[in-house]
């Protein structure tokens, strides 16, 4: 459960306080849950166009004569789509770059962020390749020389890489000051729009020791047990070239890296059962999954909604929500199939309190608080509380399901024969519709009824 202010003495009961879920709010967050997973046919064509894509990127960094560093760059899938916890489309791809470093670098934690934003040096001289990115002190590793020889070789990619005629093109997105990624898009041919992306993440890879600050998580003793908990802290450990999102940034801090635990994070809700055999089979589901794929869905409803306000919001607050509300609610039994709205819905209101309180620690390193005013404006972050309370209140009607338009029967318009299908077809007919047609077809009626009449009584008296 995420920690509340200690200044109110109901904050626990709070945090444990779930409402009754009603029927019909039921059957919506369930018809809902079910419409998220993209379909597997768009699986299949899009994760075979980004294959491609990472194949011949890697062959052409291995036989790049430009940048001897990029030679031996490994790949590490990362993000929602291979965490499986990818909504409605798959149109976003994660994909890092492991460079390969000296086997011994020093690191150091940047004052005002709790462990999160680094900057990390060789702690010694070096021949390797990898002094071409180095600052004047010849140590300290450049984030922003990486990233922009990253961005070369990518745009220098792009334009020998080959895809069906057929398909469409990558196309090199402009680089964003605070993202670390280069990012591509995939553009149809036939309408130049765009129809997925790919992030393209280099990472410096560094089998050491995890930095201090996130040496005792994460907190997974209960959940995932300590052996696995002692079995990530052995992994080795990724540095970003991401700077913080603030202004007046220092010289020092606009080369700064950001640790990342992506590879961690997508083992923890791949294998998230509190027995390892939890989804592996038919008899072994849970709802775990589903309830993150409900709350970004929810998310992305808020964002669309509230586009400027809510610009701080993103997918990476519910999944440390959602962590902190796996390691509390850890046992097997809470998260079957059947319990999934009210598994949501406890999952909702955790993260509504975190919003509350302005506390969202991040879960490997505790010190940083994602709700902190410095990343989340006080002003967003209390629209997004009271959002997420009018939509508990209401009934969550982002997560409705629109339903189609009412269908009506036209005689001008017969069915054309390609559009006559052999499945059954349920057409739901509105009220006034029903109302406006039966009062035709009323009128219709004594209009023919009065016309016989006056037939009858002409015939009648002509021949009288």
């Amino acid at each position: 459960m995420i920690p509340l202010s200690e200044s109110d003495p109901r904050a626990e009961e709070m945090a444990l306080e779930v409402s009754p879920v009603s029927p019909q709010l039921d059957r919506w967050i369930r018809q809902r849950g079910r419409d998220l997973r993209p379909p597997q046919v768009d699986r299949q064509h899009a994760v075979k166009l980004v294959n491609n894509l990472i194949k011949d990127l890697q062959k052409f960094l291995k036989d790049n004569q430009e940048q001897p560093f990029f030679r031996d760059v490994s790949t590490l899938t990362t993000g929602s789509y291979y965490e499986l916890v990818k909504i409605d489309k798959p149109n976003e791809f994660d994909i890092m770059l492991k460079l390969k470093t000296p086997s011994r670098l020093t690191w150091k934690a940047l004052e005002k962020y709790n462990g999160v934003f680094y900057t990390v040096s060789l702690s010694r001289p070096t021949r390797n390749e990898i002094r071409h990115f180095l600052l004047d002190d010849e140590r300290t590793i450049s984030s922003t020389k990486i990233m922009k020889e990253m961005h070369h070789l990518v745009k220098k990619f792009i334009k020998i890489h080959e895809v069906p005629a057929a398909e469409g093109r990558w196309e090199v997105h402009t680089k964003r000051v605070n993202s670390p990624a280069v990012t591509l898009g995939f553009v149809n041919k036939d309408d130049e729009t765009e129809i997925l992306s790919v992030d393209i993440v280099p990472a410096l890879e560094v089998p050491q020791r995890w930095p201090l600050a996130a040496r005792g998580g994460p907190v997974v003793d209960n959940w995932l047990g300590r052996h696995c908990r002692r079995r990530f802290v052995g992994k080795p450990v990724y540095f970003v070239p991401k700077r913080p999102k603030l202004r007046n940034l220092s010289d020092v801090e606009k080369e700064s890296w950001r640790i990342s635990f992506s590879h961690v994070e997508k083992e923890m809700i791949r294998y998230h059962g509190n027995r390892r055999t939890c989804c592996e089979g038919r008899g072994n589901k849970c709802c775990r999954k589903l309830c993150l794929r409900l709350l970004k869905c929810l998310f992305e409803g808020l964002k669309q909604t509230y586009l400027k306000e809510l610009k701080p919001l993103c997918s990476y607050h519910g999944k440390t929500a959602f962590f902190h509300n796996l390691s509390e609610r850890f046992d097997d039994s809470l998260w079957t199939p059947g319990q999934l709205s009210d598994c949501f819905m406890r999952l909702l209101l955790d993260f509504e309190h975190a919003a509350q309180q302005g506390s969202l620690p991040h879960f490997f390193v505790p010190d940083y608080n994602l709700f902190s005013p410095s990343v989340f404006p006080k002003r967003s972050l209390m629209l997004l509380t009271n959002a997420l309370k009018e939509q508990r209140e209401s009934g969550l009607p982002l997560l409705k399901v629109q339903s189609p338009p009412a269908l009506c029967y036209n005689p001008a318009l017969p069915p054309q024969p390609q559009e006559i299908t052999a499945e059954p077809v349920t057409v739901t007919l509105q009220n006034d519709t029903v109302t406006h047609q039966k009062s035709s077809f009323t009128c219709i009626t004594v209009t023919v009824a009065g016309i016989m009449v006056l037939l009858v009584i002409g015939f009648a008296l002509l021949y009288v």
